[in-house]
C-alpha cells in the first residue's frame, strides 16, 4: 500500500483493498450501506444533482446533533460511490472540501476502474456540488 492509499478512509479502504471486479462491486455496494440517507421529503428540485446516470439528490442534514452532507440514489452502485465520497467530505470543513481533490481520492481507492464513463462523469458532477454545501 502506498502512502498516498494509506490515507483512505475505512469504505475507501475496502474497496481498494476488493481483488477483482465481484469483490469491488461488493464492496461497493456494502459501502452504500453506510451512506447518510437524504430523506424523501429532501429529495426535491434544489437537492437534485443533475447529469448523473441515476437519479441523485445531496443535501446538509442534522444528524446525531451534527450537520453532515447526505445523499441519495436508487442505484445500489451510486449509493455506494456517494457514501465513499461523502464519508471523505464529511471530515472536511468547507474550505478544505473546497481544494480537496476528490478526483484523485477515487483514483486511489480504484473506484474510478469500475466506473462507466457515464457513472464517473456524473460522480464528477456531484463532486462539483460538494464546495457549495455549507455543513
Amino acid at each position: 500500500m502506498t502512502d498516498e492509499a494509506q490515507l483512505l478512509l475505512p469504505l475507501a479502504a475496502r474497496v481498494a483493498a476488493a481483488s477483482g471486479w465481484d469483490n469491488a462491486t461488493r464492496a461497493i455496494m456494502l459501502a452504500g450501506k453506510a451512506l447518510p440517507e437524504l430523506p424523501p421529503e429532501m429529495r426535491d428540485p434544489q437537492t437534485y444533482i443533475s447529469g448523473c446516470e441515476s437519479d441523485v439528490w445531496v443535501a446538509v442534514i442534522e444528524l446525531d446533533g451534527r450537520k453532515v452532507i447526505a445523499g441519495w440514489s436508487p442505484s445500489k452502485i451510486i449509493r455506494g460511490v456517494l457514501s465513499i465520497i461523502l464519508e471523505k467530505a464529511n471530515t472536511l470543513d468547507p474550505s478544505a472540501r473546497a481544494k480537496f481533490d476528490f478526483d484523485r481520492y477515487l483514483t486511489l481507492c480504484g473506484l474510478n476502474r469500475y466506473l462507466s464513463q457515464s457513472r464517473g462523469n456524473g460522480m464528477k458532477t456531484v463532486i462539483n456540488r460538494l464546495p457549495t454545501l455549507q455543513s
